[in-house]
């Protein structure tokens, strides 16, 4: 049983679970600490348990769904986290399990989650320069422990780690060549994600972004880049190689080249609200259909999806009135 295509004819393919809404990160551009304090988070019974969370994936699983990625806010500070890995990566029908981290706890866990049977990380750097990363943080951040923890996923086996880098103008523009040179000649990909208009909360303005363009142009005059071929249909990077063999980068570029049309992923926070885009406003509360059982579940996720017309980023320009949306922090990147 799948769960058809949804109401413009995209598969449900990916999920990203929420396992924590809450980060010890306050990045401005997602979870900026004067518009979000710590009283926001959940209450803990509130959140889904790792039986709750194993009940859905395998519902999702069996509706279609292959690629599973664990976010938060920072899934790393959610208790037992290698246990609840252990459960998906032992659930037939996932090809891909992964986990997106801010980092800086990773030292002390990526051997664990490594032997609970994670495939992939994908770590956010936004800068190498410590005070630039510390200000990009909001001021809770020390580079040097989110290199440490790199350092110690690759020693626990993770051989080709993503690192996400949200550039914005003025802010962390020139973190861009430094960051490439770091990483060119390893098996390890970097990707530049434009800056978005996630959320109500991080004072977005359309001047901040940097376009995947330009900085693909910077990159270029430094180190000649070629296309390559996508992995699938839907990848949300645009990935180049580097001409010389040193590796790759890439771009995702939700703000100047949406990619709408092709997007077949979906959301469920650490409270059990399915979530059909990234910019939604509301959710769709699974908690019921959770307890209720498989049949109940799959039924459920199957209207939603079947309903589902979001285009937000193909739609960005257009008069949206007061539009709320969910924070990012909620549901993941």
């Amino acid at each position: 049983m799948t769960a058809g295509n949804d109401a413009l004819g995209r598969p449900l393919r990916d999920l990203r679970v929420s396992v924590i809404e809450t980060c010890n990160f306050r990045c401005p551009y997602c979870m900026p600490a004067d518009a979000t304090p710590d009283e926001t988070q959940l209450d803990r019974e509130r959140r889904l348990s790792f039986e709750q969370i194993e009940t859905a994936v395998r519902a999702f699983v069996a509706m279609g769904v292959r690629k599973v990625r664990l976010t938060g806010g920072e899934p790393l500070l959610r208790k037992n986290l290698p246990d609840l890995v252990r459960r998906l990566a032992a659930m037939p029908g996932i090809d891909d399990l992964a986990l997106t981290t801010n980092g800086a706890l990773l030292a002390g866990q990526a051997g664990a989650l490594r032997a609970a049977g994670l495939k992939r990380l994908t770590v956010s750097l936004d800068a190498l320069d410590p005070a630039v990363f510390s200000a990009m943080s909001g001021g809770r951040g020390d580079v040097a422990d989110v290199l440490a923890g790199i350092d110690a996923a690759i020693a626990a086996g993770f051989s080709r780690l993503k690192f996400n880098c949200v550039v914005q103008r003025g802010i962390n523009e020139d973190q861009v060549l430094p960051l490439v040179e770091r990483f060119r000649g390893t098996p390890h990909v970097l990707r530049f994600i434009e800056y978005m208009d996630v959320g109500n909360c991080n004072g977005w303005q359309a001047r901040d972004v940097v376009p995947s363009a330009e900085l693909h142009g910077r990159i270029n005059a430094r180190w000649p880049l070629r296309p390559v071929t996508p992995n699938y249909r839907g990848e949300v990077a645009t990935r180049y190689g580097f001409v010389d063999g040193g590796g790759e980068v890439g771009f995702v570029s939700s703000v100047s080249e949406p990619f709408c049309g092709d997007c077949h992923r979906a959301r469920l926070s650490a409270d059990g609200q399915l979530y059909t885009c990234l910019f939604a406003s509301r959710g769709h509360d699974l908690r019921a259909a959770i307890d209720a059982g498989d049949e109940a579940l799959r039924e459920r996720i199957g209207r939603v999806w079947g309903a589902r017309q979001d285009r937000y980023s193909e739609l960005r320009d257009q008069p949206h009135g007061e539009r709320k949306k969910i924070e990012m922090y909620f549901i993941g990147g």
